[in-house]
Protein backbone atom coordinates (compact mmCIF):
# COMPACT_ATOMS: atom_id res chain seq x y z
CA UNK A 1 0.00 0.00 0.00
CA UNK A 2 1.32 3.41 -0.95
CA UNK A 3 -0.57 4.89 1.97
CA UNK A 4 1.46 2.89 4.47
CA UNK A 5 4.07 0.89 2.66
CA UNK A 6 5.88 -2.21 3.78
CA UNK A 7 7.47 -2.92 7.15
CA UNK A 8 5.71 -1.05 9.94
CA UNK A 9 9.05 -0.18 11.59
CA UNK A 10 10.83 1.00 8.43
CA UNK A 11 10.52 4.35 6.71
CA UNK A 12 9.70 4.46 3.01
CA UNK A 13 12.95 5.19 1.13
CA UNK A 14 13.46 7.62 -1.76
CA UNK A 15 14.96 5.51 -4.58
CA UNK A 16 18.24 6.71 -6.19
CA UNK A 17 17.50 9.19 -8.98
CA UNK A 18 19.66 7.61 -11.67
CA UNK A 19 18.26 4.14 -10.88
CA UNK A 20 14.70 5.35 -11.42
CA UNK A 21 15.57 7.22 -14.63
CA UNK A 22 17.31 4.16 -16.09
CA UNK A 23 14.39 1.90 -15.19
CA UNK A 24 12.02 4.45 -16.71
CA UNK A 25 13.89 4.31 -20.03
CA UNK A 26 13.88 0.51 -19.89
CA UNK A 27 10.11 0.54 -19.36
CA UNK A 28 9.69 2.83 -22.39
CA UNK A 29 11.68 0.60 -24.80
CA UNK A 30 8.72 -1.61 -25.89
CA UNK A 31 6.40 1.42 -26.12
CA UNK A 32 8.34 3.84 -28.34
CA UNK A 33 9.87 3.66 -31.83
CA UNK A 34 13.70 4.11 -31.84
CA UNK A 35 13.73 7.79 -32.88
CA UNK A 36 11.18 8.78 -30.20
CA UNK A 37 13.07 6.77 -27.59
CA UNK A 38 16.28 8.64 -28.44
CA UNK A 39 14.48 11.96 -28.14
CA UNK A 40 13.15 10.99 -24.70
CA UNK A 41 16.56 9.64 -23.66
CA UNK A 42 18.03 13.09 -24.25
CA UNK A 43 15.35 14.75 -22.10
CA UNK A 44 15.87 12.19 -19.31
CA UNK A 45 19.66 12.57 -19.36
CA UNK A 46 19.40 16.36 -19.12
CA UNK A 47 16.96 16.04 -16.21
CA UNK A 48 19.32 13.68 -14.34
CA UNK A 49 22.65 15.35 -15.09
CA UNK A 50 24.89 16.52 -12.16
CA UNK A 51 23.65 19.84 -10.78
CA UNK A 52 20.50 19.60 -12.90
CA UNK A 53 16.86 20.05 -11.99
CA UNK A 54 16.35 16.36 -11.16
CA UNK A 55 19.19 16.37 -8.66
CA UNK A 56 17.78 19.44 -6.90
CA UNK A 57 14.29 17.95 -6.69
CA UNK A 58 15.75 14.65 -5.45
CA UNK A 59 17.54 16.50 -2.65
CA UNK A 60 14.25 18.06 -1.53
CA UNK A 61 12.48 14.68 -1.62
CA UNK A 62 15.16 13.20 0.65
CA UNK A 63 14.62 16.09 3.09
CA UNK A 64 10.87 15.42 2.99
CA UNK A 65 11.44 11.72 3.66
CA UNK A 66 13.44 12.48 6.83
CA UNK A 67 10.39 14.11 8.41
CA UNK A 68 7.72 11.53 7.51
CA UNK A 69 7.10 7.82 7.81
CA UNK A 70 6.07 7.64 4.14
CA UNK A 71 7.08 10.62 1.99
CA UNK A 72 4.70 9.77 -0.90
CA UNK A 73 1.63 8.73 1.12
CA UNK A 74 -0.13 12.09 1.56
CA UNK A 75 0.74 13.17 -1.97
CA UNK A 76 -0.51 9.89 -3.41
CA UNK A 77 -3.87 9.98 -1.60
CA UNK A 78 -4.33 13.60 -2.66
CA UNK A 79 -3.24 13.16 -6.30
CA UNK A 80 -4.58 9.67 -7.10
CA UNK A 81 -7.87 9.94 -5.23
CA UNK A 82 -8.94 13.24 -3.68
CA UNK A 83 -8.04 15.44 -6.66
CA UNK A 84 -9.46 12.96 -9.16
CA UNK A 85 -12.76 14.28 -10.49
CA UNK A 86 -14.05 11.00 -11.95
CA UNK A 87 -17.10 9.41 -10.27
CA UNK A 88 -16.37 7.02 -7.40
CA UNK A 89 -18.83 4.44 -8.72
CA UNK A 90 -16.96 2.05 -11.06
CA UNK A 91 -14.00 4.42 -11.63
CA UNK A 92 -12.54 4.29 -8.13
CA UNK A 93 -14.43 2.25 -5.51
CA UNK A 94 -13.50 -1.46 -5.61
CA UNK A 95 -16.16 -4.06 -4.85
CA UNK A 96 -15.90 -7.65 -3.64
CA UNK A 97 -18.58 -10.14 -4.64
CA UNK A 98 -18.71 -13.13 -2.29
CA UNK A 99 -20.14 -16.63 -2.79
CA UNK A 100 -23.94 -16.66 -2.75
CA UNK A 101 -25.54 -17.53 0.59
CA UNK A 102 -28.19 -20.25 0.94
CA UNK A 103 -31.25 -18.03 1.37
CA UNK A 104 -33.66 -16.72 -1.25
CA UNK A 105 -36.03 -14.37 0.57
CA UNK A 106 -36.13 -11.35 2.88
CA UNK A 107 -36.27 -13.52 6.01
CA UNK A 108 -32.93 -15.14 5.28
CA UNK A 109 -31.57 -11.76 4.17
CA UNK A 110 -32.25 -10.17 7.55
CA UNK A 111 -30.96 -13.14 9.57
CA UNK A 112 -27.67 -13.11 7.64
CA UNK A 113 -27.43 -9.29 7.75
CA UNK A 114 -27.76 -9.45 11.55
CA UNK A 115 -24.89 -11.93 11.76
CA UNK A 116 -22.82 -9.81 9.37
CA UNK A 117 -23.29 -6.63 11.45
CA UNK A 118 -22.34 -8.50 14.64
CA UNK A 119 -19.23 -9.89 12.91
CA UNK A 120 -18.07 -6.45 11.78
CA UNK A 121 -18.61 -5.01 15.26
CA UNK A 122 -16.60 -7.89 16.71
CA UNK A 123 -13.73 -7.07 14.32
CA UNK A 124 -13.97 -3.37 15.22
CA UNK A 125 -13.68 -4.28 18.90
CA UNK A 126 -10.40 -6.08 18.17
CA UNK A 127 -9.09 -3.06 16.23
CA UNK A 128 -10.12 -0.59 18.96
CA UNK A 129 -8.57 -2.66 21.75
CA UNK A 130 -5.32 -3.32 19.89
CA UNK A 131 -5.92 -7.08 19.94
CA UNK A 132 -5.78 -7.46 16.16
CA UNK A 133 -2.70 -9.44 15.14
CA UNK A 134 -0.05 -7.87 12.86
CA UNK A 135 -0.43 -8.75 9.16
CA UNK A 136 2.54 -10.04 7.15
CA UNK A 137 3.45 -9.97 3.47
CA UNK A 138 6.39 -12.06 2.26
CA UNK A 139 7.57 -12.37 5.85
CA UNK A 140 7.52 -8.61 6.51
CA UNK A 141 5.15 -7.08 9.10
CA UNK A 142 2.79 -4.58 7.48
CA UNK A 143 1.73 -1.23 8.90
CA UNK A 144 -1.59 -1.52 10.76
CA UNK A 145 -2.50 2.19 10.74
CA UNK A 146 -5.22 1.77 8.10
CA UNK A 147 -7.48 -0.51 10.18
CA UNK A 148 -8.96 2.11 12.56
CA UNK A 149 -9.67 4.40 9.60
CA UNK A 150 -12.08 1.88 8.04
CA UNK A 151 -14.82 2.81 10.51
CA UNK A 152 -16.81 6.03 10.95
CA UNK A 153 -15.09 7.72 8.03
CA UNK A 154 -16.35 9.25 4.82
CA UNK A 155 -15.14 11.13 1.76
CA UNK A 156 -16.56 14.64 1.37
CA UNK A 157 -16.92 16.15 -2.14
CA UNK A 158 -15.44 19.54 -2.98
CA UNK A 159 -15.32 21.83 -6.03
CA UNK A 160 -11.61 21.24 -6.78
CA UNK A 161 -10.68 18.36 -4.52
CA UNK A 162 -12.29 16.14 -1.89
CA UNK A 163 -11.25 15.44 1.67
CA UNK A 164 -11.80 12.59 4.11
CA UNK A 165 -13.24 12.96 7.61
CA UNK A 166 -12.58 10.35 10.30
CA UNK A 167 -15.08 10.45 13.14
CA UNK A 168 -14.02 7.18 14.72
CA UNK A 169 -12.30 7.01 18.09
CA UNK A 170 -11.81 3.89 20.22
CA UNK A 171 -13.94 5.50 22.94
CA UNK A 172 -16.97 7.76 22.53
CA UNK A 173 -16.97 7.50 18.74
CA UNK A 174 -20.21 7.14 16.72
CA UNK A 175 -22.39 4.27 17.97
CA UNK A 176 -24.62 3.79 14.92
CA UNK A 177 -24.55 2.30 11.43
CA UNK A 178 -26.59 3.38 8.41
CA UNK A 179 -29.07 0.90 6.93
CA UNK A 180 -30.59 1.63 3.52
CA UNK A 181 -33.53 -0.19 1.93
CA UNK A 182 -35.73 0.88 -0.99
CA UNK A 183 -33.64 4.09 -1.24
CA UNK A 184 -34.53 5.00 2.37
CA UNK A 185 -31.80 5.58 4.96
CA UNK A 186 -31.99 4.72 8.67
CA UNK A 187 -29.80 5.38 11.68
CA UNK A 188 -29.43 2.13 13.65
CA UNK A 189 -27.72 2.35 17.05
CA UNK A 190 -25.70 -0.86 17.49
CA UNK A 191 -24.60 -0.53 21.13
CA UNK A 192 -26.55 -0.87 24.36
CA UNK A 193 -26.47 1.92 26.96
CA UNK A 194 -23.71 0.06 28.84
CA UNK A 195 -21.47 0.12 25.73
CA UNK A 196 -21.89 -3.55 24.80
CA UNK A 197 -22.72 -4.30 21.14
CA UNK A 198 -26.22 -5.44 20.31
CA UNK A 199 -26.65 -9.20 20.03
CA UNK A 200 -27.64 -10.80 16.73
CA UNK A 201 -31.23 -11.21 17.89
CA UNK A 202 -31.39 -7.55 18.96
CA UNK A 203 -30.02 -6.46 15.57
CA UNK A 204 -32.49 -8.75 13.80
CA UNK A 205 -35.41 -7.21 15.69
CA UNK A 206 -34.25 -3.74 14.66
CA UNK A 207 -33.85 -4.75 11.01
CA UNK A 208 -37.44 -6.05 11.06
CA UNK A 209 -38.52 -2.62 12.29
CA UNK A 210 -36.60 -0.94 9.47
CA UNK A 211 -38.24 -3.24 6.94
CA UNK A 212 -41.68 -2.33 8.24
CA UNK A 213 -40.86 1.39 7.76
CA UNK A 214 -39.47 1.10 4.22
CA UNK A 215 -42.21 -0.55 2.17
CA UNK A 216 -42.69 2.22 -0.36
CA UNK A 217 -40.44 2.14 -3.40
CA UNK A 218 -41.50 5.51 -4.82
CA UNK A 219 -38.83 7.44 -2.89
CA UNK A 220 -36.17 9.50 -4.65
CA UNK A 221 -32.84 7.58 -4.81
CA UNK A 222 -30.75 10.16 -2.91
CA UNK A 223 -27.69 7.89 -2.87
CA UNK A 224 -27.38 8.16 -6.66
CA UNK A 225 -26.16 11.75 -6.20
CA UNK A 226 -22.92 10.31 -4.75
CA UNK A 227 -22.26 8.44 -8.02
CA UNK A 228 -21.80 11.69 -9.96
CA UNK A 229 -18.66 13.37 -11.29
CA UNK A 230 -16.98 14.79 -8.18
CA UNK A 231 -17.25 18.44 -9.27
CA UNK A 232 -20.95 18.00 -10.06
CA UNK A 233 -21.63 16.18 -6.79
CA UNK A 234 -19.63 18.82 -4.89
CA UNK A 235 -21.96 21.53 -6.19
CA UNK A 236 -25.08 19.44 -5.49
CA UNK A 237 -23.73 18.62 -2.00
CA UNK A 238 -23.52 22.34 -1.19
CA UNK A 239 -27.09 22.86 -2.39
CA UNK A 240 -28.32 19.79 -0.49
CA UNK A 241 -26.82 20.90 2.84
CA UNK A 242 -28.43 24.33 2.75
CA UNK A 243 -31.47 22.65 4.26
CA UNK A 244 -31.18 21.81 7.97
CA UNK A 245 -32.98 18.44 7.69
CA UNK A 246 -30.79 17.37 4.77
CA UNK A 247 -27.62 18.41 6.60
CA UNK A 248 -28.55 16.36 9.67
CA UNK A 249 -29.33 13.28 7.55
CA UNK A 250 -26.09 13.54 5.53
CA UNK A 251 -23.98 14.02 8.66
CA UNK A 252 -25.49 10.91 10.27
CA UNK A 253 -24.62 8.87 7.16
CA UNK A 254 -21.07 10.26 7.10
CA UNK A 255 -20.47 9.61 10.81
CA UNK A 256 -21.91 6.09 10.85
CA UNK A 257 -19.56 3.17 11.55
CA UNK A 258 -20.45 1.66 8.17
CA UNK A 259 -23.42 1.30 5.83
CA UNK A 260 -25.56 -1.80 5.27
CA UNK A 261 -27.41 -1.95 1.94
CA UNK A 262 -30.44 -4.26 1.90
CA UNK A 263 -30.95 -4.88 -1.82
CA UNK A 264 -33.82 -6.22 -3.88
CA UNK A 265 -33.11 -9.46 -5.80
CA UNK A 266 -30.86 -9.44 -8.87
CA UNK A 267 -32.81 -10.28 -12.02
CA UNK A 268 -31.79 -13.80 -13.04
CA UNK A 269 -31.30 -14.35 -16.77
CA UNK A 270 -29.01 -17.40 -16.85
CA UNK A 271 -26.59 -19.14 -14.49
CA UNK A 272 -23.68 -18.11 -16.73
CA UNK A 273 -24.47 -14.39 -16.53
CA UNK A 274 -25.77 -14.40 -12.95
CA UNK A 275 -22.35 -14.11 -11.27
CA UNK A 276 -21.42 -11.13 -13.46
CA UNK A 277 -24.73 -9.41 -12.78
CA UNK A 278 -24.44 -10.15 -9.06
CA UNK A 279 -20.96 -8.59 -8.92
CA UNK A 280 -22.16 -5.57 -10.93
CA UNK A 281 -24.82 -5.07 -8.24
CA UNK A 282 -22.11 -4.81 -5.59
CA UNK A 283 -19.98 -2.50 -7.76
CA UNK A 284 -22.61 0.07 -8.76
CA UNK A 285 -26.04 -1.22 -7.72
CA UNK A 286 -27.12 -2.33 -11.18
CA UNK A 287 -28.39 1.05 -12.38
CA UNK A 288 -31.21 3.45 -11.64
CA UNK A 289 -33.95 0.82 -12.07
CA UNK A 290 -32.20 -1.56 -9.69
CA UNK A 291 -30.34 -0.93 -6.42
CA UNK A 292 -28.00 2.00 -7.20
CA UNK A 293 -30.14 4.24 -4.97
CA UNK A 294 -29.22 1.96 -2.06
CA UNK A 295 -25.64 3.27 -1.97
CA UNK A 296 -23.69 6.19 -0.53
CA UNK A 297 -20.52 5.89 -2.61
CA UNK A 298 -18.57 8.36 -0.44
CA UNK A 299 -18.83 6.01 2.57
CA UNK A 300 -15.63 4.10 3.38
CA UNK A 301 -17.38 0.77 4.07
CA UNK A 302 -20.62 -0.49 2.54
CA UNK A 303 -21.84 -4.06 2.98
CA UNK A 304 -24.44 -5.24 0.48
CA UNK A 305 -26.90 -8.09 1.21
CA UNK A 306 -29.51 -9.01 -1.40
CA UNK A 307 -32.78 -10.91 -0.86
CA UNK A 308 -31.57 -13.57 -3.30
CA UNK A 309 -28.47 -14.52 -1.27
CA UNK A 310 -26.06 -12.22 -3.13
CA UNK A 311 -23.73 -10.24 -0.90
CA UNK A 312 -20.47 -8.37 -0.89
CA UNK A 313 -18.56 -5.28 0.08
CA UNK A 314 -17.89 -1.91 -1.54
CA UNK A 315 -15.20 0.44 -0.23
CA UNK A 316 -13.88 3.95 -0.88
CA UNK A 317 -10.26 3.79 -1.99
CA UNK A 318 -8.86 7.03 -0.52
CA UNK A 319 -9.16 5.50 2.95
CA UNK A 320 -9.29 1.73 2.52
CA UNK A 321 -6.90 -0.73 0.87
CA UNK A 322 -7.21 -4.37 -0.23
CA UNK A 323 -5.20 -6.11 2.56
CA UNK A 324 -7.13 -4.60 5.53
CA UNK A 325 -10.41 -5.27 3.71
CA UNK A 326 -9.40 -8.92 3.11
CA UNK A 327 -8.53 -9.28 6.81
CA UNK A 328 -11.91 -7.83 7.78
CA UNK A 329 -13.76 -10.18 5.43
CA UNK A 330 -11.87 -13.24 6.69
CA UNK A 331 -12.88 -12.33 10.24
CA UNK A 332 -16.53 -11.80 9.27
CA UNK A 333 -16.67 -15.10 7.37
CA UNK A 334 -15.23 -16.97 10.36
CA UNK A 335 -17.68 -15.21 12.67
CA UNK A 336 -20.62 -16.18 10.46
CA UNK A 337 -19.79 -19.86 10.99
CA UNK A 338 -20.33 -19.57 14.74
CA UNK A 339 -23.75 -19.98 16.39
CA UNK A 340 -25.29 -17.02 18.21
CA UNK A 341 -24.97 -17.88 21.89
CA UNK A 342 -25.60 -14.40 23.26
CA UNK A 343 -28.99 -13.96 24.92
CA UNK A 344 -30.69 -10.69 24.11
CA UNK A 345 -31.20 -8.37 27.10
CA UNK A 346 -34.82 -7.67 27.92
CA UNK A 347 -34.25 -3.91 27.62
CA UNK A 348 -36.52 -2.28 25.02
CA UNK A 349 -34.60 -0.67 22.17
CA UNK A 350 -35.39 2.71 20.61
CA UNK A 351 -36.95 2.67 17.14
CA UNK A 352 -34.33 3.08 14.36
CA UNK A 353 -34.39 6.67 13.14
CA UNK A 354 -35.50 7.28 9.57
CA UNK A 355 -33.44 9.94 7.78
CA UNK A 356 -35.45 12.45 5.76
CA UNK A 357 -34.51 14.67 2.84
CA UNK A 358 -36.16 17.82 1.56
CA UNK A 359 -36.00 17.78 -2.24
CA UNK A 360 -36.49 21.11 -4.02
CA UNK A 361 -36.49 21.63 -7.79
CA UNK A 362 -32.68 22.06 -7.93
CA UNK A 363 -32.02 18.78 -6.09
CA UNK A 364 -34.61 17.01 -8.25
CA UNK A 365 -32.73 18.18 -11.36
CA UNK A 366 -29.43 17.01 -9.83
CA UNK A 367 -31.00 13.58 -9.24
CA UNK A 368 -32.27 13.29 -12.81
CA UNK A 369 -28.82 14.11 -14.24
CA UNK A 370 -27.14 11.65 -11.86
CA UNK A 371 -29.52 8.88 -12.97
CA UNK A 372 -28.69 9.45 -16.63
CA UNK A 373 -24.93 9.52 -16.03
CA UNK A 374 -24.86 6.40 -13.84
CA UNK A 375 -26.54 4.27 -16.47
CA UNK A 376 -23.63 4.93 -18.88
CA UNK A 377 -21.80 2.35 -16.87
CA UNK A 378 -19.47 -0.48 -17.40
CA UNK A 379 -19.62 -3.82 -19.11
CA UNK A 380 -18.44 -6.51 -16.75
CA UNK A 381 -17.59 -10.17 -17.20
CA UNK A 382 -16.72 -12.83 -14.63
CA UNK A 383 -14.42 -15.64 -15.68
CA UNK A 384 -14.02 -18.71 -13.50
CA UNK A 385 -11.01 -20.45 -15.05
CA UNK A 386 -11.29 -24.14 -14.09
CA UNK A 387 -8.48 -25.83 -16.01
CA UNK A 388 -5.83 -25.15 -13.36
CA UNK A 389 -5.06 -22.93 -10.38
CA UNK A 390 -2.03 -21.73 -8.45
CA UNK A 391 -0.89 -25.27 -7.53
CA UNK A 392 -0.03 -25.98 -11.18
CA UNK A 393 2.03 -22.78 -11.46
CA UNK A 394 3.90 -23.55 -8.23
CA UNK A 395 4.90 -26.94 -9.66
CA UNK A 396 6.64 -24.99 -12.45
CA UNK A 397 8.53 -23.05 -9.74
CA UNK A 398 6.95 -19.79 -10.91
CA UNK A 399 5.05 -17.08 -9.03
CA UNK A 400 1.25 -17.55 -9.53
CA UNK A 401 0.62 -13.79 -9.39
CA UNK A 402 3.31 -13.02 -11.98
CA UNK A 403 2.17 -15.94 -14.17
CA UNK A 404 -1.40 -14.60 -14.26
CA UNK A 405 -0.17 -11.08 -14.98
CA UNK A 406 1.73 -12.39 -18.01
CA UNK A 407 -1.41 -14.28 -19.13
CA UNK A 408 -3.36 -11.01 -18.99
CA UNK A 409 -0.67 -9.28 -21.03
CA UNK A 410 -0.73 -12.18 -23.51
CA UNK A 411 -4.50 -11.90 -23.81
CA UNK A 412 -3.94 -8.26 -24.73
CA UNK A 413 -0.96 -8.76 -27.06
CA UNK A 414 -0.97 -12.52 -27.96
CA UNK A 415 2.79 -13.39 -27.77
CA UNK A 416 4.84 -16.08 -26.00
CA UNK A 417 7.51 -18.75 -25.98
CA UNK A 418 8.60 -20.73 -22.91
CA UNK A 419 11.84 -18.80 -22.34
CA UNK A 420 10.17 -15.44 -22.98
CA UNK A 421 7.40 -16.47 -20.59
CA UNK A 422 9.85 -17.36 -17.82
CA UNK A 423 11.71 -14.10 -18.35
CA UNK A 424 8.47 -12.12 -18.27
CA UNK A 425 7.24 -13.85 -15.08
CA UNK A 426 10.62 -13.33 -13.39
CA UNK A 427 10.70 -9.68 -14.49
CA UNK A 428 7.24 -9.07 -13.07
CA UNK A 429 8.23 -10.71 -9.78
CA UNK A 430 11.27 -8.42 -9.54
CA UNK A 431 9.15 -5.34 -10.25
CA UNK A 432 6.67 -6.41 -7.55
CA UNK A 433 9.51 -6.89 -5.06
CA UNK A 434 10.97 -3.49 -5.95
CA UNK A 435 7.59 -1.80 -5.38
CA UNK A 436 7.14 -3.51 -2.01
CA UNK A 437 10.57 -2.20 -0.97
CA UNK A 438 9.66 1.35 -2.02
CA UNK A 439 11.74 1.24 -5.22
CA UNK A 440 8.93 1.54 -7.80
CA UNK A 441 9.55 4.12 -10.52
CA UNK A 442 6.06 5.57 -10.99
CA UNK A 443 5.71 6.89 -7.42
CA UNK A 444 9.25 8.32 -7.48
CA UNK A 445 8.65 10.12 -10.78
CA UNK A 446 5.34 11.43 -9.48
CA UNK A 447 7.08 12.67 -6.34
CA UNK A 448 9.66 14.57 -8.39
CA UNK A 449 6.88 16.17 -10.44
CA UNK A 450 4.86 17.16 -7.36
CA UNK A 451 7.98 18.48 -5.63
CA UNK A 452 8.56 20.84 -8.59
CA UNK A 453 4.93 22.00 -8.42
CA UNK A 454 5.15 22.51 -4.66
CA UNK A 455 8.22 24.73 -5.17
CA UNK A 456 6.32 26.84 -7.71
CA UNK A 457 8.45 25.68 -10.64
CA UNK A 458 7.22 24.97 -14.14
CA UNK A 459 6.42 21.29 -14.71
CA UNK A 460 9.78 19.76 -15.80
CA UNK A 461 10.09 18.85 -19.49
CA UNK A 462 10.47 15.14 -18.70
CA UNK A 463 6.84 15.12 -17.51
CA UNK A 464 5.57 17.14 -20.49
CA UNK A 465 7.14 14.67 -22.92
CA UNK A 466 4.60 12.54 -24.83
CA UNK A 467 6.46 9.44 -23.67
CA UNK A 468 5.50 10.16 -20.04
CA UNK A 469 1.87 10.62 -21.06
CA UNK A 470 1.98 7.31 -22.93
CA UNK A 471 3.67 5.50 -20.03
CA UNK A 472 1.05 6.74 -17.55
CA UNK A 473 -1.99 6.01 -19.74
CA UNK A 474 -2.69 2.64 -18.13
CA UNK A 475 -4.88 0.68 -20.51
CA UNK A 476 -4.64 -2.37 -18.27
CA UNK A 477 -5.53 -1.94 -14.61
CA UNK A 478 -4.75 -5.25 -12.95
CA UNK A 479 -4.65 -6.53 -9.41
CA UNK A 480 -4.40 -9.73 -7.40
CA UNK A 481 -6.63 -9.90 -4.34
CA UNK A 482 -6.04 -13.37 -2.89
CA UNK A 483 -8.69 -14.55 -0.45
CA UNK A 484 -9.58 -17.76 1.37
CA UNK A 485 -12.99 -17.85 -0.34
CA UNK A 486 -14.26 -17.97 -3.90
CA UNK A 487 -14.75 -14.21 -3.86
CA UNK A 488 -13.77 -11.83 -6.61
CA UNK A 489 -13.01 -8.13 -6.45
CA UNK A 490 -14.04 -5.82 -9.27
CA UNK A 491 -13.28 -2.24 -10.23
CA UNK A 492 -13.45 -0.10 -13.34
CA UNK A 493 -10.73 0.81 -15.87
CA UNK A 494 -8.42 3.76 -15.23
CA UNK A 495 -8.85 5.21 -18.72
CA UNK A 496 -11.85 5.35 -21.10
CA UNK A 497 -10.24 2.95 -23.61
CA UNK A 498 -8.90 0.55 -21.00
CA UNK A 499 -9.69 -2.65 -19.14
CA UNK A 500 -9.63 -3.61 -15.47
CA UNK A 501 -8.78 -7.20 -14.52
CA UNK A 502 -8.85 -8.42 -10.92
CA UNK A 503 -8.16 -12.03 -9.95
CA UNK A 504 -8.23 -14.41 -7.01
CA UNK A 505 -6.09 -17.55 -7.53
CA UNK A 506 -7.37 -20.70 -5.78
CA UNK A 507 -5.68 -24.11 -5.59
CA UNK A 508 -7.21 -25.58 -8.75
CA UNK A 509 -8.94 -22.61 -10.41
CA UNK A 510 -8.72 -18.82 -10.73
CA UNK A 511 -11.52 -16.24 -10.41
CA UNK A 512 -11.30 -13.23 -12.73
CA UNK A 513 -13.30 -10.03 -12.95
CA UNK A 514 -12.96 -8.09 -16.22
CA UNK A 515 -14.47 -4.66 -16.85
CA UNK A 516 -14.62 -2.19 -19.72
CA UNK A 517 -16.75 0.86 -20.40
CA UNK A 518 -19.86 0.45 -22.53
CA UNK A 519 -19.25 3.82 -24.17
CA UNK A 520 -15.92 2.75 -25.73
CA UNK A 521 -16.13 0.93 -29.08
CA UNK A 522 -12.49 -0.22 -28.87
CA UNK A 523 -12.90 -2.37 -25.76
CA UNK A 524 -15.06 -5.41 -25.01
CA UNK A 525 -14.93 -7.20 -21.65
CA UNK A 526 -16.59 -10.33 -23.05
CA UNK A 527 -13.99 -10.63 -25.81
CA UNK A 528 -11.04 -10.09 -23.45
CA UNK A 529 -12.41 -12.76 -21.09
CA UNK A 530 -12.49 -15.32 -23.93
CA UNK A 531 -9.01 -14.30 -25.09
CA UNK A 532 -7.66 -14.54 -21.54
CA UNK A 533 -9.08 -18.05 -21.19
CA UNK A 534 -7.36 -19.02 -24.45
CA UNK A 535 -4.08 -17.44 -23.30
CA UNK A 536 -4.10 -19.42 -20.06
CA UNK A 537 -4.69 -22.61 -22.06
CA UNK A 538 -1.78 -21.69 -24.34
CA UNK A 539 0.55 -21.09 -21.40
CA UNK A 540 -0.35 -24.47 -19.93
CA UNK A 541 0.36 -26.09 -23.31
CA UNK A 542 3.86 -24.60 -23.28
CA UNK A 543 4.67 -26.57 -20.14
CA UNK A 544 2.37 -29.58 -20.51
CA UNK A 545 1.92 -30.26 -24.24
CA UNK A 546 -0.99 -32.57 -25.03
CA UNK A 547 -0.10 -35.54 -27.23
Amino acid sequence: STKCLGNQKCKCPVPPLLQTLQRYLTALEPLLPPEELEHTRGIVQKFGCPGGLGENLQRELIKRAKHSHNWISDWWVQWAYLECRQPLAVHSNPAISLPKRDFTDWRGQLVFASKLIAGVLDFKAQVDSGRLGVEYMRGQPLCMELFPQLFSSCRIPGPKHDHVIHYGRPRRGPAHITVVRNYQFFQLDVYNSDGTPLTESQIHAQLLRIRSQSWKTDKQPMGILTSEHRHTWGQAYTRLLRDKINKESVRLIEKSIFTLCLDSPVMRISDEKYSSRMAAQILHGGGTFSNSGNRWFDKTLQFVVGEDGSWGLLYEHATAEGPPIATLLDHVLDYCKKPDRMRAPLIPLPMPKKLYFYINSEIKWDLEMAKQNLDICCLRRNLNFQRFGKDFVKLLKLSPNSFIQVAIQLAYYREAKVQLLREAVDAYSILTEQSLMGQGIDRHLLGLKLQAIEEGLSVPRIFMDTAYGLATHWKLRTGQVPANTDSVMCFGPLVPDGYAVCYNPQQDHVHFSITAFNCCEETNAEKLALTLERSLHDLQELFQPTV
